[in-house]
């Protein structure tokens, strides 16, 4: 079989199970020749094991003959640490107003979904990744 000819890889992030061809994924789909409603009804299938409404990034490789795949990474880290702590959102100012403060194992957990997506040889470097986001996000990190 021959490999088809890429045209197009788009970025997106857009909610869990929510998606809609309305805007980001209409307007994005559109100028390429493919489906939007096609895509939203796949990718809601395919984000059926992540919590509804999450922001999952997906990245969409649109081909010659106007098919696409896509791949779903997982939920940005800062999404992860709002969700784990009830937070609307991070700090205006994250050196000066705190917001909230996360315990080592709600980094390791947040540390274990996001391992795939992450540059780390092993979970402790993970783990410091998201402590280094949870802190700029104005959330104290204890241990």
């Amino acid at each position: 079989m021959a490999k088809k000819k890429v045209t197009a890889q788009i970025k997106l992030q857009v909610p869990a199970q929510k998606a809609t061809p309305a805007p980001p994924v209409g307007p994005a789909l559109g100028p390429h020749g493919v489906s939007a409603p096609q895509f939203v009804q796949q990718f809601n299938d395919a984000s059926k094991h992540i919590e509804a409404g999450l922001t999952v990034p997906v990245i969409i490789t649109v081909y010659q003959d106007r098919s696409f795949t896509f791949e779903l990474k997982s939920p940005p880290a800062a999404v992860l640490i709002k969700k784990a702590l009830n937070l609307a959102s991070g700090s205006a100012e994250p050196h000066k107003v705190k917001v909230g403060k996360i315990t080592r194992d709600q980094l390791k957990q947040i540390a274990e979904v996001k391992f795939q997506d992450l540059n780390a040889n092993d979970m402790d470097a993970a783990i410091n990744i998201i402590a280094g986001t949870a802190r700029s996000m104005g959330v104290e990190v204890e241990g």
